[in-house]
């Protein structure tokens, strides 16, 4: 049974059209092959997440789904056919610069989307990476044209010179007409009497490039980076789409990211918990002294102000908190055990009077062990 499609694409169901377009376009982005090569049913995604902005993005089709469901589609004649895609590229292509119906005319080249991995150090301080990816570039061979140099070109015999077919539709509603690129000129209205050898008419050929990406300081996992015109090349002279760069941030043994904060653990032995002192923390820049406070607790969190992550695009920075692991001492020798003894002689009932109530102490230390 088919997933629903507001579910899919992770919207509402009063969800406007652009709501719907801007779901579709971000899940298309994240199940691109250039940035999901380890995931085998990449495509199947891409095809499911296709299929419901195209039940969402028709207003027809859509008002049927949220009366019948896929049973009122599949009576009403609605099927999508995704068999003459040859790959997930293909797909992505067709939705973003390969002959998306609307209007006639060139058509815009569609987006590229890489993946780029940095340590926490590098999201901290801004980085200047090197990415190579596949794109679609114009033919220099042809200049573009598709048409070999020195040949004519003549007006599409398919759809004479108009760059559109109509397409006509049953429905449980009765015809529906849609305007689609023709398959033919794909949309230029013309076509080449003999097609450029090195393009074979399309006017653009694969090609693998790579650019500089300066990553700005505070960036976050699963962030893009947006390259405008370094995408694949328009047909026709048609503008370039865009370069998106999908940011991964390895996990770092010392700390964990909240937002624009960092957390780290301390361990701290139980005497010293008990007398305070001044202890070094690990920080990005290396270590920093803190301040243990006398009769610090399991769990209690000190905050260097201003030690985390730098805000995006802004001057602040996030701050760092240390989370106290009190340690208590094991394999104690002779002597230890002797001074241990001495100790807990001489504690009394106000060295272990705590303003916590039971329930308090309870999620205190749920929480750290959570933790």
């Amino acid at each position: 049974m088919p997933r629903d499609p507001y579910e899919v694409l992770g919207v509402g169901r009063d969800a406007s059209a652009q709501d719907i377009k801007k779901a579709f376009r971000q899940l298309a982005m994240e199940l691109h092959p250039d940035v999901n090569a380890h995931d085998p049913d990449a495509e199947e995604k891409f095809k499911e997440a296709a299929e419901a902005n195209e039940i969402l993005c028709d207003p027809e089709r859509r008002a049927t789904y949220d009366r019948y469901g896929h049973d009122g589609l599949r009576s009403g004649g609605y099927a999508p056919n995704f068999e003459g895609f040859g790959s997930i590229s293909d797909l992505f292509n067709a939705f973003f610069g390969g002959g998306a119906a609307g209007r006639g005319g060139p058509t815009q080249g569609g987006d590229v989307a890489v993946a780029i991995e940095l340590d926490l150090l590098e999201a901290a301080s801004g980085a200047n990476v090197e990415v190579s990816f596949e794109a679609v570039e114009r033919c220099e061979h042809c200049h573009g044209n598709g048409a070999e140099p020195g040949t004519p070109i003549e007006t599409c015999a398919r759809c004479r010179g108009a760059g559109q077919l109509q397409a006509v539709t049953r429905t449980m509603l009765g015809q529906m007409v849609r305007t689609i690129v023709c398959d033919e000129c794909h949309g230029d209205g013309r076509v080449p009497q003999q097609p450029c050898a090195e393009c074979r008419g399309r006017g653009r050929v694969n090609s693998r490039r790579t650019l500089e990406v300066d990553v700005p300081a505070g960036i976050s996992e699963g962030q893009r980076i947006r390259l405008a015109g370094h995408g694949h090349a328009g047909e026709a002279g048609a503008p370039a789409g865009d370069l998106y760069v999908v940011v991964r941030v390895r996990e770092d043994d010392r700390f964990v990211r909240e937002g624009d904060d960092l957390i780290t653990a301390l361990d701290v032995a139980a005497p010293l918990a008990a007398l305070g002192g001044t202890l070094e923390v690990p920080t990005l820049e290396g270590s920093a002294s803190i301040e243990l406070p006398a009769g610090t607790q399991p769990g209690e969190v000190l905050t260097l102000r201003g030690a985390g992550m730098p805000a995006l695009r802004r001057s602040r920075r996030g701050d760092l908190r240390v989370v106290v692991n009190v340690v208590v001492p094991r394999r104690l020798s002779a002597e230890q055990r002797e001074l241990m003894e001495r100790l807990n002689e001489t504690l009394s009932e106000e060295n272990l009077r705590s303003q916590e109530s039971v329930f308090a102490k309870l999620r205190r230390a749920l929480g750290t062990q959570a933790a």
